[in-house]
């Protein structure tokens, strides 16, 4: 008898603990194969630190190809461009071999727009994948040894204050010309958020020299230079477009049902609406139930759930719902060793914020990278 295969696309926050249980199903004879472009899977709420020097990459990733491997399942460096729900295949970018399922589970993540980008340039950093991040650090470092350059942020969303944030603690913790950093931030500085948060923000990137634009948005981004809806160009020698996220666009390609933001439409069990044995996680799924805001909490919440329902689905036994709970909280790290701190009505900025960032995301990724320690060499 063919033993059932269970695929899963990206070893992201929502597959944390089925790759840690990853042995539970190997050991009951299902075939598992992990499918991500990269042998690490990196923790992106630690992104921004890793970018302004706080830390390493090896201190924010988790080593996914060596845990799958050691708990008896196959791993894939490749990406994942399409599936036939009606076959159960999955297609790669760089090879033919097709991927057969019987159960899918994808966190497919998320990426960053680039519908200003006039064309393609080795100085425009997006935000994802986070590696990007890594490779921007050391362009800035290169670039900032004989002279300041000019960092352009574009957005003005939570992504834009710790990037920039984190760039000028990146200038100023190293023997280089501090970047001249600019937020274009379009209509405002973090829009929507509470008014204590948007000035505990500007009050800190200000303060640390960040200039922000307010009152217009970038018509388009090309090497060198940003330019404005006004009609004003402005110089940029690194440029990081951060204006939010949209799910991997492979669902909409594949025929998949998706909800307004093409993300992989999921009802409670966080299974397809029209496919019950493809699941979904993370950024990259739209839950039908209600719109979830595209924040790490969610994926971290629904692992315990994925795991259950996958091995529940292999095994024809009861699903398991989903509940996305009440509110969260909130840390952003704007660099230099500070915070803001946001949960409830509790809102307040400093070195105790970001204190309390870096022990939670600590903790969290310390937690899986002890599955990689007790592996034998």
């Amino acid at each position: 008898m063919t033993p059932k295969r269970l695929v899963l696309i990206g070893g992201g926050h929502a597959h944390m603990v089925t790759l840690a249980n990853l042995h539970h199903f190997t050991e009951k004879g299902y075939e598992v194969t992990v499918i991500q472009p990269s042998d690490y899977h990196y923790y992106s709420g630690m992104g921004p630190g890793m970018l302004g020097g706080t830390y390493h990459p090896d201190d924010i990733r988790f080593a996914t190809r060596k845990v799958v491997e050691s708990k008896g399942g196959r791993f894939i460096k490749d990406k994942a461009v399409t599936i036939d729900p009606d076959g159960q295949i999955v297609y790669l970018q760089d090879s033919q071999e097709e991927i057969c399922y019987d159960v899918l589970s994808c966190n497919a993540g998320s990426y960053v727009p680039r519908d200003t980008i006039s064309t393609e340039s080795s100085a425009i950093f997006t935000a994802k994948p986070i590696e990007s991040l890594l490779k921007a650090q050391k362009k800035i470092l290169a670039l900032s040894q004989d002279k300041p350059i000019h960092v352009a942020v574009v957005g003005g969303g939570p992504s834009s204050i710790e990037i920039a944030g984190n760039v000028q603690q990146l200038g100023k913790w190293n023997d280089i010309h501090e970047p001249r950093i600019t937020i274009y931030a379009g209509r405002t500085l973090l829009a929507g958020k509470p008014a204590k948060i948007r000035k505990l923000a500007r009050a800190s990137l200000t303060r640390r020299g960040v200039r922000i634009v307010e009152g217009t948005y970038v018509e388009t981004i090309e090497p060198g230079r940003i330019t404005l809806k006004d009609g004003t160009s402005h110089p940029a020698d690194i440029i990081f477009p951060a204006v939010g996220v949209k799910p991997s666009p492979i669902f909409g390609k594949s025929g998949l049902p998706v909800g307004p933001d093409g993300g992989l439409l999921v009802n409670h069990q966080l299974q397809s609406t029209k496919y019950p044995n493809i699941f979904g996680g993370g950024d990259c799924i739209y839950f039908k139930p209600q719109p979830l805001d595209k924040v790490g909490v969610y994926a971290v919440r629904q692992n315990p759930i994925l795991y259950h329902n996958l091995m529940a689905t292999l095994e024809d036994q009861e699903l398991q719902s989903f509940e996305p709970g009440g509110s969260y909280l909130l840390i952003y790290n704007l660099g230099n060793n500070e915070g803001i701190f946001c949960k409830w009505f509790l809102i307040f900025g400093g070195g105790l914020a970001f204190k309390i960032k870096d022990y939670i995301d600590k903790k969290f990724i310390t937690a899986f990278q002890a599955m990689e320690r007790d592996i034998p060499s």
